[in-house]
């Protein structure tokens, strides 16, 4: 990718979390819902790392390798005319040079943003020690600055997603993790969890920074996250289960009825997809 075009979508995405409007940000697993996404209307694209894991054969947690999961991005990236961002999970990497070098990769692929959690993978329910968090924010944002793409780092915690420490410490926790990570450098601040109305209005008042909460089945609608004041609603795997639901329903269909008729109804066509995956349409 040009790498003026790429600074231009690095801004571009960066002013999309300036919280005058919220960003609903969808969350694909290969180029084909990429592509989806973008025709129907979004300004710019994540990528799951569970729907991605799982289109190429592997259970999310950081467990497919790091240039199967790059190679993923950059199909994505390289087949819309949005911003890309991608869920890099905890980096693919336990110090700050193999940080460094998931982000040089990631900004070859396209990508123009990253969601980089805390949660140690493969050590149990443990999150790096904050100090070592905070140097991998900065390692990424190093590399960034380095690459020449001003790349937007979402910062993720874990605390609640994971049930670390007491569940009445957990808001002070997520907190101190998320305002450290904005300090070294994070443009968003994420923890990942089912919270309330009233909880997501603490977390907004006390991040220093936009934050991004999670689209799910009873989260307030995008309209309340507005005035609440996020900046930034992702889907995770919600689209990538979905389309795997739909699959498992028509599977279970034609294999006990035995009719085609399946593949009616509101279908999309063979044509409407042929032109939906055209380069020359985009």
């Amino acid at each position: 990718m040009d790498l003026e075009v790429q600074c231009q979508r690095a801004e571009a995405f960066r002013r999309m979390h300036d919280r005058s409007r919220i960003l609903v940000l969808p969350n694909a697993w290969d180029a084909m819902s990429a592509r989806i996404f973008e025709a129907a209307g979004f300004t710019a694209i994540a990528t799951t790392s569970a729907g991605v894991s799982y289109s190429i054969g592997y259970p999310d947690g950081e467990l497919v390798p790091r240039d199967e999961m790059i190679a993923a991005v950059s199909r994505i990236a390289h087949c819309v005319d949005v911003p890309v961002t991608a869920d890099m999970e905890s980096g693919f990497a336990r110090d700050s040079d193999g940080i460094a070098e998931t982000v040089r990769l990631l900004i070859e692929a396209g990508a123009v943003g990253i969601n980089l959690e805390d949660t140690v993978h493969g050590a149990g329910r443990t999150l790096y020690e904050i100090p070592d968090a905070v140097e991998r924010i900065r390692a990424a944002r190093r590399a960034s600055e380095a690459a020449g793409v001003p790349i937007v780092i979402n910062a993720r915690t874990d605390v609640y997603l994971l049930g670390i420490g007491e569940k009445a410490a957990r808001f002070d926790h997520a907190i101190s993790r998320l305002n450290a990570y904005s300090a070294a450098g994070a443009d968003c601040l994420y923890t990942m969890g089912y919270f309330d109305a009233d909880t997501i209005g603490r977390l907004v008042k006390a991040v220093d920074g936009p934050l991004n909460v999670m689209g799910l089945p009873g989260a307030p609608p995008v309209m309340e996250l507005e005035r609440l004041g996020v900046a930034r609603v992702s889907t995770a795997s919600g689209p990538t289960r979905l389309a795997m639901t739909a699959t498992r329903k028509a599977a279970v269909e034609l294999l006990c009825s035995g009719s085609f008729d399946v593949f009616g109804g509101d279908t999309m066509s063979h044509q409407e997809a042929n032109a939906l995956m055209d380069k020359r349409h985009l």
